[in-house]
């Protein structure tokens, strides 16, 4: 009896310790902690000491290695040799550097690929993968599940008590298109069973009556192909979403529950995703087992928003800005483990970026709240697929790029400002007052993706346009879940929240009447849970939350333009309108001014207790229109906003004022008189930072 109560009492005490926040792992006062991708196994080991050491020399205080060496750390079968990786971390130890260890499941071996080729995903098409390249296996397989099992505790058991160890990365930027491999269809059919828990169940939630497509025994499923299929059930294939994204967690979590039977417990546990886009592959929230998560970003590879002449160079303000607050709200921790250190070689286009452009990604993550700070890589390969991918020294392996200078130039300033660091600083008021709620679910970038009606609506693009109006505001943003608490926050914005139900409509509702301002935009409350249409008038479900109607929607050609008109201004848009019919009460704000509804309403606005519900209707290519009318919910209820240019972004952290500038010109920033300018100048170059106290 005795040693059952201290089974679970020890138990108990491993959750606890597991429940508490990531941001133990981080002391404060530290700000962020700064390291690079450094791989062994392609110099040549008279090479390691030297590169370490220079490593060190340029200021950086972490190493990552390993996630792409399963053949050095196990050559065969059971066969580990971890003797190379020992000398490493001694090395690390020895220069004053931390490791980050990471399990190498991206890259499996090819004594393990020829002997269980089963554990191949395969495409849309029907094509397997095969050895050659990394992310080819299946999640869903149960070979690759044992084997990755094994490696993972051996590289636990070598590892989990090394104090110079600082934590585990899993695998290497986790995404996964749908599998349709055999283990994944076997997989998909288990997944369904235990949701749906019978068939009929199923034909109801997939709408199986359209096209004859009933299906009388799970056995007869098979995964949903858009590429072979013409036409399959969008709620189909809105599973076959969730499930993927659901199989790559449980790998995730089963490689943390494996890892945590070795590690001590200041070893943490993350995985560096990829940015965020309009069809993501993977869903971070979905993972259980992890103390935080990071996120990869090159902001400069030939695509994505262009500001003025230099933007080819600077990339997007808006790209880095979102990973930082969307990523601070998975765990509370966040890191950056990739981030462009120059030139790279998978984009459509690779230009160099602007010199300032790298120190200003660096100082952009610094002020969204990054704990850990990472660049790929150290040296630049010089052998293959990315050998035109730029490191940190040259191809000479000694020489530091131009990029390798701004991270140490990074690196000193924020060690600097580790010395101004006062414990329980807070924002001003008029900062804090500001701060906005974004609701956000991947599951509504997934639905609105599989039917988007129009060649123009890009979902995350979407919602990244109010996130980048709520930016211009001077507005700081938290990503919120329908499961998380509202109550500190005076806004709430839903960005075309397509998929809702009668519980989240409530929520949003009570937010209102306690005194909240909700701007929900359209598309929203179009589809329940499933997918489905309401057996109803057109989004019926929200129309007391919004004070009337949406009895339509209309969408523009490219080369068409729709107009509207908000206080006396005329804004385009052809992308996607609702068109309104309020209640009685309801205050009209903006009005279509051509096309066959003509007078119709198109932004709408209504009391709601305390608080009021705002519905834009309209979704421009500039945003101005959308701008303009959460200026004037701000000013409603008497939040002070600024109105900062397109690409420049301001933020608070840790008693410190961080500006960016991503623009092609510069910009003189409104500084009080009393502000102590620590980084940089006053009048923000373009790319250029501001670091300030006040």
């Amino acid at each position: 009896m005795k040693k059952s109560i201290l089974v679970l009492w020890l138990c108990c005490v491993s959750l606890l310790g597991f429940s508490q926040s990531p941001q133990r792992f981080f002391p404060k006062e530290l700000l962020t902690q700064i390291g690079v991708y450094y791989y062994p196994e392609h110099w040549d080991e008279s090479q390691w000491e030297r590169d370490i050491k220079k490593i060190a020399d340029l200021g950086f205080e972490y190493i990552h290695v390993g996630e792409f060496a399963w053949v050095f750390m196990e050559p065969r079968k059971g066969n580990y040799d971890f003797r190379w990786l020992d000398k490493v971390v001694d090395l690390a130890g020895k220069y004053k550097l931390k490791v980050i260890m990471c399990t190498p499941t991206s890259t499996p071996p090819a004594w393990l690929t020829q002997k269980h080729p089963g554990i191949f995903i395969r495409n849309s098409e029907g094509q397997t993968a095969f050895h050659g390249s990394r992310d080819n296996y299946s999640t869903s397989s149960d070979v690759y599940w044992k084997y990755t099992a094994q490696i993972v505790a051996a590289l636990g058991k070598r590892y989990g008590q090394d104090a110079r160890v600082m934590g585990w990365q899993l695998d290497n930027e986790p995404a996964r298109s749908v599998d349709f491999s055999p283990a994944s269809q076997k997989k998909f059919r288990g997944w369904l069973q235990k949701k749906y828990g019978s068939i009929g169940a199923l034909n109801e939630a997939w709408g199986t009556k359209f096209w004859s497509m009933v299906y009388n025994d799970f056995d007869q499923i098979s995964i949903p192909n858009p590429r072979l299929q013409y036409g399959p059930s969008p709620h189909a294939v809105l599973d076959s979403r969730r499930f993927s994204a659901d199989q790559l967690a449980a790998f995730l979590d089963f490689q943390a529950q494996t890892l945590r039977k070795y590690i001590g417990k200041e070893q943490w546990i993350m995985t560096n995703y990829t940015s965020l886009r309009n069809d993501p592959d993977y869903d971070p929230q979905r993972t259980k087992n992890l103390d935080f998560t990071c996120y990869t970003n090159y902001p400069v590879h030939g695509t994505g928003e262009m500001l003025g002449d230099k933007g080819f160079r600077v990339g997007s303000m808006a790209t880095l800005a979102f990973m930082n607050d969307y990523y601070r709200m998975v765990r509370g921790v966040y890191g950056v483990m990739e981030l462009q250190p120059g030139q790279v070689n998978w984009g459509s286009i690779n230009p160099q970026p602007e010199p300032g452009a790298v120190r200003m990604w660096l100082w952009h993550t610094f002020m969204g709240g990054t704990a850990l700070n990472c660049t790929y890589r150290f040296r630049q390969p010089l052998y293959g697929s990315e050998l035109y991918h730029y490191g940190i020294v040259n191809t000479d392996g000694v020489t530091p790029t131009r990029g390798g200078l701004e991270f140490s130039q990074y690196i000193s300033e924020v060690k600097e400002l580790r010395k101004l660091y006062k414990p329980n600083q807070t924002p001003p008021a008029s900062y804090t007052n500001r701060r906005t709620a974004v609701l956000m679910s991947i599951e509504n970038l997934w639905d609105q993706n599989i039917q988007r009606q129009t060649s123009q609506w890009q979902p995350y693009d979407h919602v990244t346009k109010y996130f980048k109006v709520v930016k211009s505001l001077g507005a700081p943003v938290d990503f919120v879940t329908e499961q998380s608490d509202w109550s500190a926050y005076k806004v709430l914005i839903v960005p075309a929240y397509q998929l809702v139900d009668n519980v989240l409509i409530a929520k949003i509702q009570q937010f209102a009447d306690n005194g909240g301002q909700v701007v929900l935009s359209c598309r929203t409350g179009q589809k329940d849970k499933n997918g489905h249409l309401w057996q109803a008038r057109w989004a019926e479900p929200i129309y007391k939350l919004i004070g009337g109607e949406v009895e339509f929607f209309d969408l523009m050609m490219p080369d068409t333009e729709g107009q509207v008109s908000f206080a006396g201004t005329s804004y385009q848009w052809n992308n996607w309108g609702d068109v309104l019919r309020p209640s009685p009460g309801t205050q009209v704000l903006a009005t279509y001014t051509n096309q066959f509804y003509k007078g119709s309403a198109a932004v709408s606005q209504t009391k709601q207790g305390k608080g009021t519900v705002t519905y834009i209707g309209v979704d421009t290519d500039s945003g101005e229109l959308e701008k303009a009318v959460l200026q004037q919910v701000y000013q409603r209820v008497g939040i002070q906003t600024t109105d900062y240019p397109a690409g420049v972004n301001v933020e608070y952290r840790d008693g410190f004022w961080v500006a960016v500038n991503y623009s092609s010109k510069p910009y003189t920033l409104p500084l009080p008189a009393t502000s102590r300018i620590l980084v940089g100048e006053k009048v923000l170059p373009s790319p250029g930072v501001t670091v300030w106290m006040e």
